[in-house]
């Protein structure tokens, strides 16, 4: 494997019914193959003081897969109503175990601030935004959809009520009774209703609905909910080793956006993501540090304490992380202390996906926006840990609402082109003679630049032009029409607005890909 990959420009299918699918299958099953050997060989790269391989064996001995188990395929996404292009990503995972004779997880993230918990359909929309479980949060009756959805990271958002599930599949059902087929968001609102009440939070419900509505659909996988593995003593380990090096971590951390950034030529800050602010005084870690007896958090920033850096807690307690330290015994003080302090150091995304990367999976899948963070990890894997970074995968597809596949797509892109092609069409042999005048009189010269004017008002008097009418006339009814599609064709509308059929399509397209590649 190279250890400078080459990345595709990946962008999602344009057509109704396409997948995107990188690297292409048989290099992609190849990859899981090397990042099994090479992370379980990763002895020489260091967490705390611990082999990375190690802590990786432990890690998944911990969620009950031992070091001879099959290859894991893994993919994440915050709990929400996923839109067919993030959907993928699960029927890619049950691929690529099939044919591997692997185990399939996709990671629900519920440490994340909640967002899109309103499923839209053309002309309509219900929300399954629930209240938040902090006690310091108004009574339900007195809170607001709005109020709730501001809640610091889902898993404080309790399941919806009976009722409100009710509601919104009476909504969906007022508006499909309208459409020439049927979906299957009937089928998740009655998973939803059967698994909802007894849930301890939205977040639970929901990835659990969604699984076995996939299930349904014939695909297996495992779901997992990020908030329990933050206790888990290799994630601790993990953590130790990041904030025991705060400063050091930092400069690879920002170095590795930094270059991302030249080879992208991208010149905002924030993008991808804002660099670790550090100072003499203190240090941004790559966490959030949530007070789960307040339901809030912050960023997570340690200040210089002797040989290492110290998290403070609100009371003014502070934990050492010490560089020297023995990584499990270190971890075990660090799960204590949080404990006691009711604190919680969750990952951020880029963070998250490191510990999927490197402590637990064989084979990653994220979408297209994931892919841009997995580019930026693959440079501070090597540049931190001395890594090889394990190769990772990246897919989408486009669905759009069904009744959009009878109807062809508005292109306003396409008609401003033809009107800017015409205005300076309708002149003819005029321009040309306007413009050879211009090229041939003397730069910045009076001669030229009133030629130059004399030219552009010639090209204004044309808009009189009956063509240029013509044209002016189609492209207010293609605005019009554009506006009017503008839902038919949004891709990221929640998945299960699609009927069972579609789905199923697109699956079997996945399986065709992959299958027969395995054993090769």
């Amino acid at each position: 494997m190279s250890d400078s990959p080459r990345y595709a420009r990946w962008k999602a299918p344009a057509e109704d019914g396409q997948a995107l699918i990188w690297p292409e299958p048989r290099e992609l099953l190849e990859g899981v193959r090397e990042n099994q050997q090479l992370l379980s060989r990763a002895d020489s790269s260091l967490l705390q003081n611990i082999p990375l391989s190690q802590v990786r064996k432990e890690f998944r001995n911990e969620l009950g897969y031992p070091a001879d188990a099959a290859p894991i395929i893994a993919t994440g996404h915050q709990t929400e109503l996923h839109h067919s292009g993030v959907w993928v990503k699960n029927a890619l995972i049950d691929a690529v175990s099939e044919a591997l004779s692997g185990e399939a997880i996709h990671f629900a993230v519920d440490t994340d601030e909640p967002k899109h918990l309103v499923m839209r359909w053309p002309g309509g929309s219900t929300s399954l935004v629930a209240e938040q479980k902090s006690p310091e949060q108004k009574s339900p009756e007195q809170r607001s959809p709005e109020q709730s959805s501001k809640a610091a990271w889902s898993g404080l958002l309790h399941p919806p009520r009976p009722e409100q599930i009710s509601e919104a599949s009476q909504a969906l059902a007022k508006a499909a009774a309208g459409w020439d087929f049927k979906p299957l968001a009937p089928h998740f609102f009655d998973l939803l209703a059967k698994i909802s009440p007894p849930s301890p939070s939205l977040p639970w419900a929901l990835s659990r609905s969604l699984h076995a509505l996939d299930e349904s659909l014939g695909l297996n996988y495992r779901t997992m909910l990020v908030s329990p593995l933050l206790w888990v003593d290799a994630y601790l380990v993990f953590v130790h080793h990041v904030l025991a090096r705060a400063r050091e971590f930092a400069h690879d951390y920002n170095q590795s956006l930094d270059e991302f950034r030249r080879e992208k030529r991208i010149h905002t800050a924030a993008r991808p993501m804002p660099n670790l602010a550090v100072s003499d005084e203190r240090v941004e870690a790559p966490f959030w540090l949530d007070d789960l007896s307040r339901g809030s958090r912050q960023r997570a920033h340690v200040i210089p304490d002797g040989t290492g850096f110290a998290l403070l807690a609100r009371d003014g307690d502070r934990f050492t992380f010490n560089p020297q330290a023995e990584g499990w015994q270190a971890a075990a003080a660090l799960r204590d202390w949080l404990d006691r302090h009711e604190m919680r150091l969750s990952p951020r995304a880029l963070t998250l996906t490191a510990v999927l990367r490197l402590l637990i999976a064989d084979g990653f899948i994220h979408g297209i926006g994931g892919g841009e963070y997995d580019q930026v990890l693959d440079k501070l894997m090597a540049r931190h840990w001395k890594l090889t970074p394990p190769r990772f995968a990246v897919t989408t597809a486009t669905l759009f609402f069904p009744s959009a596949a009878n109807q062809s797509r508005a292109c306003l892109p396409c008609l401003i082109a033809e009107g800017h092609h015409l205005r300076h069409s309708v002149l003819g042999d005029r321009k040309a003679q306007l413009v050879e005048a211009i090229a041939s009189s003397p730069r910045r010269s009076h001669q030229r630049a009133a030629l130059f004017a004399s030219m552009h008002q010639e090209i204004r008097a044309a808009a009189d032009h009956p063509s240029v009418r013509q044209w002016e006339s189609r492209l207010e009814q293609t605005r019009e029409l554009a506006d009017a599609q503008r839902e038919l064709f949004d891709r990221e509308l929640f998945y299960a607005i699609q009927p069972q059929e579609r789905l199923s399509a697109m699956i079997e397209q996945y399986r065709r890909r992959i299958a027969g590649l395995g054993a090769q």
